[in-house]
């Protein structure tokens, strides 16, 4: 409920509670307590550590920690990350790769905003990287953005994307990972009418609510439950006095991820004991595979108010990209335009978030693209961080979307000598112009 200085409340008790774990943590490890033969003092150390450090990277940004990338020629080539597009709510950055001959392949990868940051997708990222040259939308914490710099909702979202697109080239091979999915089709969707030369070379889908509707989840079904008053009430909350963007609305990552464990808290539950036990054995290490998923999965963000708000509204209640009623400034968006850049689908079997058929839902919209030139592949057993990070990506799923990227390079040459060859058919015989139809 959004009451006075809530938004320090909060932040009050995270605080709180990173202090109990470090003060529990010192007790435990106290010298002294070597003296006592009782396990106790070493799980009290344990359940300590853990917890100061479980609620100090609530509000830690993470690093990318992509420093090197080995090349063909088997040497480790530095990688600086590089600001190409600087805005207020987000930027586009690349990953160039010093020594090394740029990749034909250009991969635009479209970051979620739902309550992580963009190293989320690190080893997606890093994957990729490998083949090609890849750029990232890197999207700021709103929590430390000025009020002056004003609003961020789905359209605004959308308007990056379009200027993202630009900005890579003619050449970039887009990959939305889950909830930028349906506003990266709306994006492509605006260049085919608007600016079809800025249209990119292909488009891959994985893992996002296109439809909502059509296989319904917990995240979606919460969506329906709520009115948007209700929402408004209980989610939104005022930037506290110790950030930058205090004032501003925002939905709280603390709240997010709150939700996200309530949606598996037993297994995030096992997966705390057993850490707690394992550090008191000292089994556990500082960089172990527990670590390395909670400090990302921890690290959340603040989203803009209107931004949230939008989405649940448009995307789920509404269902606008479903029934492709979306509009962008006043204009609609008719996805039916794509009709030239080939779109790839990826769905996770046991994907919780983004239930399969939700993603699927836009070749439904692509009424004007070639069924050869759509793609779909469904991970056989995997959730929903498998299809872009975990085992399910780097054995099978990125190795289809890498040739499928190479395909549209192949499609994309072919259309173009289709288009000179037509051009030079239209001045040789104009009164043929009006016959042909549009490849």
């Amino acid at each position: 409920m959004r009451i006075p200085m809530s938004y320090d409340m909060m932040e009050t008790a995270r605080v709180t509670n990173q202090w109990l774990g470090a003060t529990a943590q010192a007790i435990g490890a106290y010298p002294a307590m070597g003296m006592v033969p009782n396990p106790m003092f070493q799980l009290l150390s344990a359940w300590g550590d853990i917890t100061e450090r479980s609620f100090d990277r609530m509000v830690s940004r993470p690093d990318w920690g992509i420093h090197t990338v080995t090349g063909p020629d088997g040497r480790d080539h530095v990688v600086t990350i590089e600001t190409e597009v600087d805005r207020p709510f987000g930027n586009l950055i690349r990953f160039q790769v010093s020594g090394r001959p740029d990749k034909p392949r250009k991969v635009l990868v479209v970051a979620p905003m739902s309550g992580h940051y963009a190293t989320l997708l690190r080893t997606t990222v890093k994957s990729l990287l490998i083949d090609a040259e890849v750029w990232v939308t890197d999207w700021h914490n709103a929590r430390d953005i000025p009020v002056s710099e004003g609003k961020f909702d789905i359209e605004d979202y959308t308007r990056y994307l379009v200027d993202f697109i630009r900005a890579v080239g003619p050449e970039a091979n887009v990959v939305a990972v889950c909830q930028p999915v349906p506003l990266a089709l709306a994006a492509t969707a605006w260049l085919a009418e608007h600016a079809p030369e800025a249209q990119p070379r292909s488009l891959t889908l994985i893992g996002g609510p296109v439809d909502p509707d059509a296989n319904p989840t917990e995240v979606t079904d919460f969506g329906r439950r709520v009115t948007m008053g209700q929402l408004d009430r209980m989610v939104i909350q005022n930037v506290g006095i110790k950030y930058a963007g205090t004032g501003r609305m925002v939905y709280p990552g603390l709240l997010q991820l709150a939700s996200f464990i309530g949606m598996n808290s037993e297994r995030h539950a096992n997966a705390f004991w057993n850490q707690i036990v394992a550090k008191a054995k000292g089994d556990a290490s500082n960089n172990d595979r527990h670590n390395r998923f909670y400090d990302e999965y921890l690290a959340v963000m603040d989203m803009t108010a209107e931004f949230y708000l939008s989405t649940v509204e448009r995307i789920f209640k509404k269902r606008e990209i479903a029934t492709n009623s979306f509009t962008l400034d006043g204009q609609p968006v008719d996805i039916g335009r794509i009709t030239q850049v080939p779109v790839m689908i990826v769905e996770g079997e046991d994907d919780d978030i983004s239930a399969p058929g939700q993603c699927l839902a836009a070749l439904d919209l692509l009424t004007g693209l070639p069924p050869e030139r759509t793609k779909v592949h469904l991970e056989p057993g995997a959730g929903h961080y498998g299809i872009f990070a975990g085992r399910s990506w780097r054995q099978n799923i990125r190795p289809l979307v890498l040739d499928f990227f190479d395909a549209a390079a192949g499609d994309t040459k072919a259309a173009r000598a289709a288009n000179v060859h037509s051009a030079r058919h239209d001045r040789a015989h104009p009164h043929h112009g009006t016959d042909r139809t549009p490849i």
